[in-house]
C-alpha cells in the first residue's frame, strides 16, 4: 500500500510537471520593420520582460522584415491562430475596420505630440474594442511612426509637382486614396524593395517617415524631400483571438501589462527623436522643402468628404487632437 500511495504521489507530481511544460509557450510575434529599427527594438524588449516576468514559463520569438509574409497575410495567421502576435501599421486593420482610416486623416495633427495625444486617447483606444468581433485580433494598445513626409527623384515646389507621379506609398486605403485625389499613381510597395525602386526609377517618389528616410539613405536618390508631416501613422500590438482564449486570466493580464508598456515606449521614443531627425533631415544634401498644411489643400478637402462618411470617428479624433 505505502509503495502505491508513493507511485500515485510520484505520478502526481510527474502529472504537474507535464501540465507547466505544456501550458509554456515561446510566442511567434511578426513584423514588416527591420531589426535596427525602434518598433522592431520595443518587440525585442517586450519578449525578454515577459520572459523574465513570467519565470521564463513564456518567451517571444521575434521574426522582422516580413520573414512571415507581409501584414495581409499575417492578419490572416493571427486570425487562425498560426501566428501569436504581431506589432503591425494599422493599414490592414484599416482594410477591415474603416474606422481605423480615421487615424489617417491629413493634417490630423499638427506634430508628433499631436499624435502622441491622439494615440493615447480614449477614443482610439476604444476602437480596439471592436477587434476581437470584426478582426479576429485582439488589440493590446497603439505605438507610432514618424509623420509622413515625401522623397522624390524629380524636382517639387508644390503638390501639382506630384501629379502623374507613380508614388510609394504603403497598401491601403487611406493613404492609396489621398495621393489618387492629389493626381499621383499611388503605388503599393513592400519596405525592402523601396530604396532599389527608387534607385532604378521603378517609382518617381515616396510616402516616408522621416526616420527611415534618413537611416536607410532614400535621400541618396532624391532631388528634393518634402518634410510636410501631412499624415501620422500609427502601430497597433495584436494577439491573436484564438491564442488569447487559450490563456488564463493572470497570462492575459501580463501580456497586456507588458506589452502595453513597449508600446507605450514606441510612442515616447519617438516623440523624444522626430525633432532631432527633422533637424538633421533639413540638412541634408538634397533640396529639402518645409511647406504648410495648404500644400495638400486639394487632395485634403476631398479624402475629407469621402472618409468623413466611412469613418465616422474622425471627428472624435480631431477633438482629441485640440
Amino acid at each position: 500500500m505505502k509503495k502505491l500511495t508513493l507511485t500515485i504521489a510520484s505520478m502526481a507530481v510527474s502529472m504537474v510537471a507535464l501540465t507547466g511544460v505544456a501550458s509554456a509557450k515561446e510566442f511567434r510575434l511578426g513584423m514588416i520593420t527591420p531589426p535596427p529599427h525602434v518598433w522592431t527594438k520595443a518587440a525585442t524588449a517586450f519578449g525578454e520582460e515577459l520572459k523574465a516576468t513570467s519565470d521564463g514559463k513564456h518567451s517571444v520569438a521575434v521574426f522582422p522584415s516580413r520573414q512571415l509574409g507581409n501584414e495581409a497575410q499575417m492578419i490572416q495567421m493571427l486570425q487562425t491562430g498560426t501566428l501569436d502576435m504581431a506589432f503591425l501599421t494599422i493599414a490592414e486593420v484599416s482594410n477591415r475596420v474603416p474606422d481605423f482610416g480615421a487615424f489617417y486623416a491629413p493634417y490630423l495633427v499638427k506634430d508628433i505630440n499631436g499624435a502622441a495625444k491622439v494615440l493615447r486617447s480614449d477614443t482610439a483606444k476604444s476602437l480596439l474594442k471592436v477587434l476581437p468581433k470584426k478582426a479576429g485580433v485582439v488589440g493590446i494598445g497603439f505605438g507610432m511612426g514618424g509623420l509622413r513626409q515625401v522623397v522624390s527623384r524629380d524636382d517639387v515646389n508644390s503638390a501639382s509637382d506630384l501629379k502623374g507621379k507613380k508614388l510609394r506609398i504603403t497598401p491601403f486605403e487611406p493613404i492609396k486614396d489621398f495621393y489618387s485625389d492629389l493626381g499621383a499613381a499611388p503605388t503599393p510597395m513592400p519596405l525592402p524593395a523601396v530604396y532599389d525602386a527608387l534607385a532604378n526609377g521603378q517609382v518617381d517618389a515616396i510616402d516616408m517617415d522621416v526616420e527611415l528616410i534618413i537611416k536607410l539613405k532614400y535621400y541618396e536618390h532624391a532631388k528634393t524631400v518634402v518634410l510636410s508631416n501631412h499624415m501620422m501613422f500609427p502601430m497597433v500590438g495584436l494577439v491573436s483571438a484564438k491564442v488569447w482564449k487559450t490563456l488564463s486570466k493572470e497570462e492575459r493580464a501580463q501580456i497586456s501589462k507588458t506589452m502595453s508598456k513597449h508600446l507605450d515606449s514606441v510612442i515616447d521614443t519617438y516623440v523624444k527623436l522626430e525633432g532631432p531627425w527633422l533637424e538633421k533631415a533639413k540638412s541634408l544634401d538634397v533640396k529639402v522643402i518645409t511647406p504648410g498644411q495648404d500644400f495638400f489643400s486639394a487632395a485634403q478637402a476631398q479624402w475629407e468628404k469621402k472618409w468623413s462618411k466611412k469613418a465616422p470617428i474622425l471627428a472624435k479624433l480631431r477633438k482629441e487632437a485640440m
